[in-house]
């Protein structure tokens, strides 16, 4: 994994540390497949609550390499099934994406109780983020 530091990880945390939509592609017999997803970014990866039955959680477990796109910022990175919202391993990024999703999380759209809502986490393995005119690569 190659992450972004120094002013190009303080650019990340602060644009996409907070509820912020990124599309995320993966793909499945050589077929591309794009949706948009509410992120949130910390230390060099992005986390997603979602449905462990989805299409896009089914083409992960096939092919873990993913791409994604969001505010002047495009990468590739390596996706990974945390497990369920609620297990003990996941408390501490359940309770920061709590606080990141608080305006929908209890909206009645998840059920955080169920097993089959879990957290996805993108892994960077490069990107390309542009700031005021400068590029940062990775």
């Amino acid at each position: 994994m190659k992450k972004p530091d120094g002013e190009a990880e303080k650019i990340m945390a602060d644009r996409f540390g907070k509820d912020t939509v990124i599309a995320l592609a993966t793909s499945a017999n050589g077929v591309p497949h794009v949706r948009y997803v509410n992120a949130y970014y910390e230390n060099g990866a992005f986390y997603i609550v979602t449905y462990a039955l989805s299409n896009k959680m089914r083409q992960i477990e096939d092919n873990p390499a993913v791409a994604i796109a969001g505010e002047w910022f495009t990468a590739h990175g390596r996706a990974a099934c945390l497990g369920p919202w609620g297990a003990e391993e996941n408390r501490a990024i359940a309770g920061k994406l709590r606080k990141a999703f608080e305006s929908w999380i209890d909206n009645g759209h998840n059920d955080l109780g169920s097993a089959d809502t879990v957290i996805l986490r993108v892994e960077l393995t490069d990107g390309l983020l542009l700031s005021h005119g400068v590029r940062y690569e990775f």
